[in-house]
């Protein structure tokens, strides 16, 4: 997706933004949420730039610096965010929000086109820079579901195909830089996104609706997004007939991914191919199709 360019990419961030930012002033942020310990208050919190807390700033500064060191503990990081922030108004969290959002405006505006492809260390290890400003599309997409499902308005149909846009470049990069030569399509009613990935690279597409060909994973979008997050266990809901999988070997070849980067968006997709191949292929085998 960094080869599509700062404009596509800001018409899938930024519009996240604003939905996600349409979410948080009208939710009760003291509600708690499905997330063990947080309120809407610390969902919003750590997504916000606070002063000890300027996540872009920092991501613009590693690739700056050739992208090297090691990638921070984002538990310890959303710890100490939240924990420092617990009791802030509605105002303050809301206006921390508004920061990133203009400090995502600011880099597809201001910063040197050069920088889009240099690597920088995420959460989840070494990526392209843009590529790591799309992932704001998923965490966003993802934590609006977790408002919503407190009260807050529903995320955008959009919002949620940028959510998987994000979610297949990141793992396409992943995948390349593991060696790995495969993919997949996460698709939806609605259409949905591919990927593929060898050693020299990774492509990202969209999908129409009806065309899945090869390995795939099928659920509606917020479904496909709550899988990949944890938020709802795949295998229950491969069993419930909620979610399919396509294919199935070739979500095993990516599943390495996870070894590599244990806090992959995806990761439990990927780890639902290996135990289900690993032992439970018996009993689930029926309700996937080869």
């Amino acid at each position: 997706m960094a080869d599509a360019g700062r404009d596509e990419v800001g018409r899938r961030v930024l519009p996240a933004w604003d939905a996600f930012l349409q979410q948080a002033a009208g939710v009760d942020l003291s509600r708690p949420t499905r997330l063990p310990g947080w309120r809407a208050q610390e969902v919003c919190v750590h997504l916000g730039v606070w002063p000890e807390h300027t996540a872009l700033a920092d991501l613009v500064a590693s690739a700056r610096a050739g992208g090297t060191g090691a990638p921070p503990d984002v538990d310890a990081v959303n710890a100490r965010v939240t924990a420092a922030h617990r009791d802030a108004s509605r105002a303050e969290v809301l206006a921390a929000l508004e920061r990133n959002r203009e400090a995502t405006v600011r880099y597809l505006a201001d910063e040197p086109a050069e920088l889009d492809a240099a690597p920088a260390v995420s959460t989840i290890g070494r990526l392209p820079l843009l590529s790591v400003v799309l992932g704001q599309a998923y965490e966003l997409a993802v934590h609006g579901l977790d408002l919503a499902a407190v009260g807050a308005p529903p995320v955008p149909a959009e919002v949620l195909q940028s959510g998987l846009a994000a979610l297949a470049d990141v793992t396409g990069a992943l995948a390349a830089a593991s060696g790995i030569t495969g993919g997949a399509t996460l698709a939806t009613p609605d259409g949905g996104w591919t990927f593929a990935a060898d050693g020299a690279g990774w492509t990202v597409a969209r999908v129409a609706a009806g065309r899945v060909r090869g390995t795939a994973v099928q659920a509606p979008a917020d479904l496909l997004l709550e899988a990949a997050s944890g938020r709802v266990n795949p295998v229950v809901a491969v069993a419930q007939r909620r979610l399919r999988v396509q294919e199935l070997p070739g979500l095993l070849r990516l599943a390495p991914i996870v070894s590599a980067a244990p806090g992959i968006p995806g990761g439990p997709l990927l780890q639902l191919a290996a135990r289900t191949l690993g032992g439970a292929g018996g009993l689930l085998g029926r309700f996937f199709r080869g």
